[in-house]
């Protein structure tokens, strides 16, 4: 049995960045979804309603790759409230020739938050129109500046608009990412405030009831929605589906299960959801028009995971041998 090689947080955040690249190989990831054999077993939860948290595992094997991911991915939502982010986790690189272990992530939950961003930038890149300025973060947490910072990445952002439960988080928000991005931020007083002003919107919260509602949408307004990922969490109304020209998710029978479409009875809504995937592989269209109202639901893949467990792994290794030829 070779070595199984064991990398920290510090290690990888020296050699992975949340740019075009690596949006490039999550894309690639939903590609595979509708082009290639996958195995792709439903997310295992573990709820721990004592203390407001839950773990995930999530894993894909895609045809033809010689390695595939298995995650572990927490979120324990009260953790804020010790000083602690409310994300972790870690990932496993397995062979796909042996089953053989080849490397262990312990990143803290650094590699879901980039892929997440990543493939938030991907819906953003398929789905929302060409010139949007103005986007709209929903949330306060790690993942709204991730999510931001991504989307920044596809799309030329002049001008952001976020609300927050916690005032004081929000102001906090808006210190760090005009520093880090150089983008006006201003904070809002409500959710609906940051619609109707947003070309984009991006929810990033772990709420239970929807948190926006149809009569706030707009014609051109793409959203991403990406806090419902368990059977009690829902950020948008029924009616948000219905009223959108276009509602895409990264898979359907997941996001029946665990995202916006499990609170969603309209059936003509549910027959006509199409897949992420199917748009980055050109089988189906995205946006087609400016006007169009579009909707994407990321409940978050295994694809997703094995996809960036694997660049990663590849940095790293090629750091290595760098630094192997210099000594």
């Amino acid at each position: 049995m070779g070595t199984i090689r064991l990398y920290e947080r510090d290690r990888i955040e020296r050699v992975i960045r949340l740019d075009t690249t690596l949006i490039d190989k999550v894309e690639g990831a939903f590609t595979d979804l509708t082009t290639k054999q996958v195995t792709m077993p439903p997310i295992m939860r573990i709820d721990v309603p004592s203390n407001n948290g839950e773990v995930d595992i999530k894993s894909a094997y895609i045809e033809g790759l010689d390695s595939f991911a298995v995650k572990l991915s927490s979120g324990f939502f009260d953790n804020p409230k010790r000083g602690l982010p409310s994300a972790n986790g870690m990932m496993i690189l397995l062979s796909a020739e042996t089953g053989e272990p080849l490397a262990v992530f312990a990143d803290n939950g650094l590699l879901t938050d980039l892929r997440t961003a990543a493939a938030g930038a991907v819906a953003a890149r398929s789905l929302s129109r060409e010139d949007s300025r103005t986007a709209g973060i929903i949330g306060t947490g790690s993942q709204a500046r991730y999510q931001l910072e991504a989307l920044t990445k596809v799309r030329a952002i002049e001008q952001v608009y976020v609300f927050g439960r916690n005032e004081e988080k929000a102001e906090l928000y808006k210190r760090e990412m005009e520093t880090k991005l150089g983008i006006a931020v201003k904070v809002m007083k409500t959710v609906r405030e940051v619609v109707e002003n947003s070309d984009i919107v991006v929810t990033t919260t772990p709420a239970d009831t929807p948190i926006i509602h149809s009569e706030w949408l707009h014609k051109g307004l793409h959203i991403t929605a990406m806090g419902s990922d368990a059977e009690h969490k829902q950020e948008l109304s029924p009616e948000v589906l219905e009223t959108a020209d276009l509602f895409v998710c990264d898979v359907v029978s997941q996001s029946e299960r665990l995202g916006e479409l499990r609170a969603c009875s309209n059936q003509k809504v549910i027959n006509s959801a199409v897949e992420l995937g199917q748009i980055t592989s050109g089988s189906k269209d995205g946006r087609i028009s400016n006007d169009q109202v579009t909707i994407c639901d990321l409940t978050g893949t295994g694809a997703q995971d094995t996809a960036i467990a694997r660049y990663v792994y590849q940095l790293l290794v090629n750091r290595e041998d760098e630094n192997h030829e210099r000594s």
